[in-house]
């Protein structure tokens, strides 16, 4: 399972931190998990199972699944996995505190991740106590989720509508974002997104050149995603402009300031300028159907 859908619950006496697993909609959990999270053995544990699912209290096949986990060795093994409603089937029949506490707290966090995405614990970043703190990892991943091409090219579109001169049919606001977009890749590289790819691609390199992409193997959709080839600064760096372009805009928009498509041109480059970054004033060396045509080819020849 991916590290990113890993949630730890650490029971309220310290004594121990318990990975649950969310995937498919659902948080799972292994009876070794289970054992640790209720202070008991697996053999009790095993009993539970058996006594909930002989008694039809819940559904085998909705309760229980097969995941691929890789072990200390190194080696991939199908381990058995434990939905919520499972969890806390188990936590009534255990009794104790833990159990207690869990349900409790899966009824605070738990279903908030499931239906927001995410949970936060908001006394903990608003008053920190000494313990590791996260808040910059938090801020940083937050403005890479802003930064999303679908989520940011989503947000222009909401504000671009506000503009009182905005034309759905005009070409030239259908292009504002690849505008957008390529001024400020070429901010951080000193490149349009064309030229990233072109120069970064290579098929002698491991991935092609890629240094992020969706699923398991690079793809032919991923190659031509300049973003993709940004190593971790660059990510950073285009990251912040996005979010102080995002940011000065809904603050306009919040003030229902009267807005024209020419003044977001003007502000993108008055963010890079303000900022000391090199403003783009070309469409760049490489246009968008010869940089497909070209990276595609080094693509067959992997």
């Amino acid at each position: 399972m991916a590290q990113q859908n890993i949630i730890i619950y650490k029971t309220r006496d310290g004594k121990a931190s318990v990975a649950l697993y969310a995937r498919d909609g659902e948080v799972w959990s292994t009876q070794k998990q289970l054992a640790e999270l209720f202070a008991t053995s697996r053999e009790n544990i095993t009993m539970h199972i058996d006594n909930i699912l002989n008694e039809k209290e819940l559904d085998e096949n909705s309760v229980c699944k097969d995941f691929l986990l890789t072990a200390a060795d190194g080696k991939t093994y199908s381990v058995m996995h434990y939905t919520l409603p499972m969890i806390l089937a188990i936590g009534f029949r255990v009794r104790g505190v833990r159990g207690t506490q869990f349900r409790q707290w899966a009824n605070r966090h738990l279903r908030e991740y499931m239906v927001k995405g995410f949970v936060m614990d908001d006394e903990r970043l608003k008053n920190p106590d000494g313990r590791p703190d996260y808040f910059d990892e938090m801020l940083a991943r937050i403005r890479d989720i802003r930064a999303s091409e679908k989520r940011f090219y989503q947000k222009v579109r909401d504000l671009f509508t506000l503009s009182s001169d905005y034309d759905p049919s005009d070409k030239a606001t259908q292009m504002f974002f690849a505008e957008v977009q390529n001024k400020l890749l070429f901010a951080v590289t000193g490149q349009t997104a064309a030229e990233i790819v072109t120069a970064r691609a290579d098929a002698d390199k491991e991935n092609m050149g890629l240094l992020t992409w969706k699923g398991a193997i690079v793809r032919k959709q991923d190659i031509i995603v300049a973003k993709n080839y940004l190593n971790a600064d660059e990510i950073d760096t285009l990251n912040r402009l996005v979010v102080i372009f995002l940011e000065t805009a809904e603050l306009r928009a919040k003030n229902r300031v009267d807005t024209t498509m020419d003044f977001w041109r003007e502000n993108v480059d008055r963010i890079i300028e303000n900022n000391d970054f090199t403003l783009l004033k070309h469409k760049g060396s490489v246009d968008k159907k010869r940089m497909e045509a070209l990276v595609r080819k080094e693509y067959e020849t992997c």
